[in-house]
């Protein structure tokens, strides 16, 4: 009788599925499997929910013979010409974005970068600001201001230090029974994090760490990461590989909250909120409504070349 499960690991051909059981099995896809209106090159993806049949092949391995709707899932372009994209991983119920301001220090166009594209993908964030057991006086303000930022616009914050557990149980309680992604500048302290979170996948988090050092445009696939505490957090490659290369640039203020709530207040119903006459948008900002560095990231994405923005990394 088929079974349930959920995609852990795709190397493109194979894939480690966790059954409802608990056990763990390697899958190979059913040739006819593919997406409808998405061109792809890989049909089923980290975080799938997978009918898996209950023959096994020559090989003994099991196959993949259907998946369950997803509720969003993450793309990027499977290179920088060509028009397929690569499904990194789906059903993320949030992302959790780490920053720290320094060592290394996280732009704030970086993060603003994150959450346009996360919003176009239909996915949560919340803002971690790690390492906060080492930061001054002078950082600690800093801190406020940029988490006011934030918090302002309708992001949580949490403050954290995942190497004196701080925090680390309130963020632990919150991913139980949840598939979340953790996503961050190199340094920043997220195979630390998970090591936090639990303990017994050190090893795996080295094998993270190195995964975000490999070239944003590898074939790197996506892995998910299964928790003590009953979550799942997903590894993927990094932001500037998927998302924002591919948003229609007369869309781009919707994916930014803060200017999605003055749609129709503009002069102009397809204002771009540049140099039009009477935009609710620069009004907004020069009243101090919007932050001026995030209207700033938003005139610089406006302003790229998407295939420049996709080749080269300037946050991180």
């Amino acid at each position: 009788m088929p079974q349930k499960g959920t995609v852990l690991k795709s190397t493109g051909k194979w894939y480690t599925v966790e059954l409802t059981d608990g056990k763990v099995i390697s899958c190979r896809i059913r040739g006819k499997l593919r997406l409808s209106g998405l061109s792809t090159t890989n049909p089923i993806a980290v975080g799938d929910r997978v009918i898996v049949d209950d023959d096994s092949d020559e090989e003994g391995k099991r196959t993949i013979s259907d998946f369950e709707e997803r509720t969003n899932y993450i793309v990027r372009k499977s290179t920088n010409l060509s028009k397929q994209m690569q499904i990194l991983a789906a059903n993320v119920d949030r992302a959790y974005m780490l920053v720290t301001l320094h060592s290394p220090f996280t732009h704030l166009a970086f993060i603003d970068r994150f959450l346009v594209a996360a919003e176009s993908f239909r996915i949560p964030v919340t803002l971690l600001f790690n390492k906060v057991d080492l930061y001054s006086t002078k950082d600690l303000e800093e801190l406020d201001n940029v988490q006011q930022t934030y918090e302002s616009i309708g992001y949580p914050c949490q403050r954290i230090s995942a190497v004196n557990q701080i925090n680390i149980e309130l963020l632990r309680n919150e991913i139980s029974g949840k598939q979340v992604m953790i996503s961050g500048h190199s340094g920043v302290g997220k195979s630390t994090l998970v090591n936090a979170l639990d303990p017994e996948l050190e090893l795996r988090t080295g094998e993270i760490s190195k995964a975000h050092l490999q070239g944003q445009h590898t074939t790197t696939f996506a892995e998910m990461y299964k928790l003590s505490c009953g979550g799942y957090v997903i590894d993927t490659p990094g932001i500037r590989a998927f998302g924002i290369v591919d948003l229609e640039k007369e869309h781009l203020s919707h994916y930014f909250p803060e200017m999605r709530a003055l749609i129709g207040e503009c002069k102009f119903h397809n204002c771009q909120h540049l140099n039009e006459p009477k935009c609710a948008v620069k009004q907004a900002v020069h009243d101090g409504e919007i932050p001026e560095t995030r209207y700033q990231t938003y005139l610089q994405l406006m302003q790229e070349d998407p295939n420049e923005v996709h080749r080269k990394d300037i946050y991180g």
